[in-house]
């Protein structure tokens, strides 16, 4: 994690950090709430960091109220906000910078852009708006009721993973990322003080600024954003001169959400002038892939009500387990999953761990592991690496936890103990393979 420092604003103290060493600087303005050191904690959201810091002197800071700065008491207004980033671009030493606006990010963004023109170089605003209650002059804005029960239904369910299914729908049911964002909210700041910067966020209203923003100015919109609709971005671009508008697809409002590259690319774009084509991201990864033996036979025996319930309890059983051992599930693949871990040894034990769990249901698992490059897309992986898993994982036997001479020879010294099961070719995959059955002794 980069390393957090502090810059003062009078007695307030706000914590920043500076990423990366590009000839642009680029300020990120966060939304709702923020936290340093839990910023890094998700895959997604370093990932994301990681790639404008790729093109940029990135300035990450938490403002007042939350996460690492100073608390006061009191939300900020965007007078102080202003006055905070202030402070942190003189503690780097920015006289110019680009500044990110995201989400509540996006009206200070706007004020600091019109209000210091000369230290702003560009624009860029996602997710955002001018104001956000609806008024007879505002239709696109949300009914002012409907705000204030859905922000009281926010802060008194403070602790949990509020609101998330609203402003990341994709990633709903990713338990491991619910976990986070819960964690953050308790983190990032308190319930009472959530109540109170949002009922403040009620009155905002930028829009007299934005004629006179004068940087170049990109607005950047998923289409089908639940949180805040597009029409709000529209008049964004409508009234800054000159703003360029990008309408993306998506119902994610976080920008880390769904297709962040589609963001990135069109940042990266504006910012330097250049978009560079995409590179797979590739890591060295342990894929586990496991599989109900004869699933169609015990479906046909069971009939599909009963069946659907064992499902259920099958599932339940391997997230559990997928969770425990620290690790995000991939996804399903017919009636098993793929799982993908950053050491062999964890891998294979969460096998053994799932297939001794399962089988209380009458029910028996096969397992393959593989340790290769892997190329993430979206979430998912892909490569060779994967397809030898799924091979390995198809030669297993019944209640069998079945690996490659790579997975192996990589855990030696991690007390597991393995059975020669000899020479095979996998289909598809070139040359022979020496697999290995996990000895349950």
């Amino acid at each position: 994690m980069p390393e957090i420092r502090y810059a003062r604003n009078g007695d307030v103290n706000i914590a920043y950090q500076v990423v990366g060493d590009g000839r642009q600087d680029l300020t990120f303005v966060t939304g709702f709430v923020g936290h340093l050191e839990l910023f890094w904690e998700a895959p997604r959201l370093r990932r994301f960091f990681e790639r404008l810091a790729s093109f940029s002197r990135l300035i990450l800071w938490d403002k007042r109220e939350q996460g690492l700065s100073d608390r006061l008491g009191q939300p900020p207004t965007l007078e102080y906000g202003m006055d905070d980033l202030a402070a942190v671009l003189a503690a780097v030493g920015s006289k110019r910078t680009a500044l990110f606006g995201i989400s509540e990010g996006g009206p200070m963004s706007i004020l600091y852009a019109a209000s210091f023109p000369h230290r702003v170089s560009n624009l860029v605003l996602y997710g955002t708006y001018a104001k956000a209650a609806r008024s007879d002059d505002y239709p696109d804005g949300v009914p002012r009721e409907r705000l204030e029960r859905w922000l009281d239904e926010t802060a008194s369910a403070w602790g949990g993973p509020t609101g998330f299914q609203l402003f990341a729908p994709s990633l709903s049911d990713d338990r491991e990322m619910s976990t986070w964002w819960a964690r953050l909210l308790r983190s990032g700041t308190s319930p009472r003080t959530a109540a109170a910067l949002m009922h403040m966020y009620l009155d905002i209203d930028v829009r007299p600024a934005l004629p006179a923003v004068t940087a170049p100015t990109l607005v950047l919109h998923r289409s089908g954003d639940r949180l805040v609709t597009i029409g709000n971005a529209r008049v964004l671009a409508d009234a800054i001169p000159h703003a360029r508008f990008v309408e993306l697809e998506g119902v994610d409002h976080l920008a880390f959400a769904g297709d962040q590259d589609a963001i990135l690319d069109e940042v990266e774009e504006f910012i330097t002038g250049a978009r560079r084509e995409r590179e797979p991201e590739r890591v060295l990864a342990t894929v586990l892939f496991t599989d109900i033996v004869a699933s169609t036979e015990r479906a046909a025996a069971v009939g599909d009500r009963d069946w659907r319930h064992l499902l259920e309890n099958h599932d339940e059983i391997v997230r559990n387990e997928l969770t425990r051992f620290r690790v995000r599930e991939v996804k399903q693949t017919g009636d098993g999953f793929l799982a993908a871990f950053d050491g062999p040894a964890r891998a294979v034990q969460c096998a053994a761990s799932i297939t001794d769990r399962v089988r209380p249901l009458g029910i028996d698992i096969r397992a393959g592991v593989h340790t290769g490059e892997c190329e993430l897309r979206d979430g998912d992986v892909a490569g060779m690496a994967v397809h030898i898993g799924a091979r390995v994982g198809a030669r297993a036997g019944s209640g069998e936890v079945l690996v490659s001479g790579t997975v192996k020879d990589l855990v030696v010294g991690s007390g597991l103990q393995f059975e020669e099961r000899g020479l095979a070719e996998l289909k598809g995959v070139p040359g022979q393979w020496r697999l290995y059955a996990l000895d349950r002794g």
